[in-house]
């Protein structure tokens, strides 16, 4: 599947700036880099050492281009395992353009969405959970997500299922080997010790699996929707979550009649805060429509905010009223953690207050409540540390493997579906050609996550996600 073809792209993202850095890889990117740089020392660039760099000019036909910097890479010491040279040039549009159609003329092929990690792929330079973490460590834009594609690139995961995948194959060979001596009813593996590895290997498996919950919401960020009724303080609180006037603030209730988002990273973390149309009865036609795209987000969202006006919590009867809206709200969403937000503290009188904590801590079922003025930016920072509180970042500050891909999720779950099977069989004392099925198939998805398993349209679905240049 490795292409012959000398390629190259830009590396550097689109657009004018100070410099620009084109790439080119191929078996002959030192021989066409070399038809169109002059060093400015008149060295022949495919007679120097890998990993160093030449000052020089792109020239065609006697027209000067640009003057720029040179980097070699020979292989197998590069980047996708081929010989690799990068162009720094001045950042200008017209001049990377020029550059790139240069090479094209001169032999070069425009490269694909990541045909550079596909080759470092297929050149054993990268695994392919190793490369697909190339991409995320691009997207990530949060110390969370940055962290774990790192981990990732640098084979922390690989490592883990390569590891799993060695032992289990170890054991399939001594499997395979009792059916070459089935008459003589010769036992080479050892039954115990099967199954604690089977035992092992499941543990470790169910621990990647519950990773993906955590590694998922981290990788995309974790959608947060604030809600309540009208005129609570939800765009004063998202602005305030913000710094910023990210929400129109009217004291007209029904102001909000779309949803607003806007991301913020909190302590590493990336979260997605969406600021909903007010809850309430309406008869006006596009006030609805938000109403209804209200509950759709909440559907969506990781964390419910739910808002409360404490100017109105003095009024006979109202802290009975919420009451009854918290618990009608817990029962319609029972899974997705809820945090009450009591908003305008700095108009709330302390009795009122006091009444309010009573109510609110007599009943255990009661989730968890803050108290903040968005106005005033009271209390905003605790809520920021309680959001927090709702992400198990434990696994994430041990350092240890959590699973963002979906695609190595659904492996690992197949893989665990026939690690119980082969338990099951070792438990019932099934024969050892029924286990060994079994285990050939969860050594399928164990190499499916790292490449040893792939095919071209699974390795054209990963890389096209890729950005062109990498």
């Amino acid at each position: 599947m490795i292409s012959q073809e000398t390629i190259v792209a830009l590396a550097s993202p689109s657009g004018a700036g100070a410099i620009a850095v084109i790439r080119i890889s191929g078996k002959d990117a030192l021989i066409i880099a070399g038809q169109i740089f002059q060093s400015v020392s008149g060295k022949s660039i495919s007679k120097q050492k890998t990993h160093t760099i030449h000052l020089g000019h792109i020239v065609d036909e006697g027209k000067v281009f640009d003057q720029v910097l040179l980097s070699i890479f020979k292989n197998p010491h590069s980047y996708t395992g081929e010989d690799v040279v990068e162009i720094s040039c001045h950042g200008s549009t017209y001049i990377q353009q020029q550059i790139i159609q240069l090479l094209v003329r001169k032999g070069c092929r425009m490269a694909q969405a990541g045909e550079f990690t596909l080759r470092a792929f297929l050149n054993g330079k990268l695994d392919l959970s190793q490369a697909e973490a190339v991409a995320d460590l691009i997207s990530s834009d949060n110390e969370a997500s940055h962290q774990i594609a790192m981990q990732q690139m640098r084979g922390g995961f690989s490592n883990e299922i390569a590891k799993l995948r060695e032992e289990l194959l170890n054991f399939a060979s001594l499997i395979e080997l009792e059916l070459d001596f089935a008459e003589e009813d010769v036992e080479f593996a050892d039954r115990t010790q099967f199954e604690d590895l089977l035992n092992r290997i499941e543990f470790v498996l169910k621990r990647l699996i519950d990773s993906f919950a955590v590694g998922n919401v981290i990788k995309n960020g974790i959608p947060v929707a604030i809600v309540g009724e009208p005129n609570v303080g939800k765009s004063t609180l998202l602005n305030a979550l913000l710094n910023e006037e990210r929400a129109i603030v009217s004291e007209i209730a029904g102001t909000t009649r779309d949803t607003i988002e806007d991301e913020l990273t909190i302590g590493g973390i990336g979260f997605r805060f969406i600021d909903t149309a007010g809850i309430r009865e309406t008869k006006d036609v596009v006030e609805s429509i938000g109403i209804k795209k209200t509950f759709e987000k909440i559907e969506q969202a990781q964390v419910v905010l739910y808002l409360v006006d404490g100017s109105r919590l003095s009024v006979d009867g109202a802290i009975d009223d919420l009451m009854i809206a918290i618990n009608k709200t817990q029962n319609q969403y029972p899974q997705k953690p809820l945090l009450i937000i009591i908003n305008k503290i700095d108009v709330i009188s302390t009795e009122t207050i006091s009444i309010l904590r009573e109510k609110l801590t007599t009943n255990n079922h009661q989730p968890s409540t803050t108290y903040i003025s968005a106005k005033e930016k009271q209390g905003i920072e605790d809520l920021k540390k309680q959001l927090l509180s709702f992400v198990n970042t434990g696994a994430l500050r041990n350092n240890e493997t959590i699973v963002t891909n979906t695609r190595h999720y659904d492996s690992l779950l197949k893989a665990l579906e026939e690690i119980q099977k082969v338990k099951f069989g070792l438990q019932s004392n099934l024969s050892s050609d029924l286990m060994a099925i079994d285990i050939k198939q969860a050594l399928y998805y164990f190499g499916e996550i790292t490449g040893e398993v792939t095919n071209d349209e699974l390795l054209g679905n990963i890389f096209a996600n890729f950005c062109i240049g990498k």
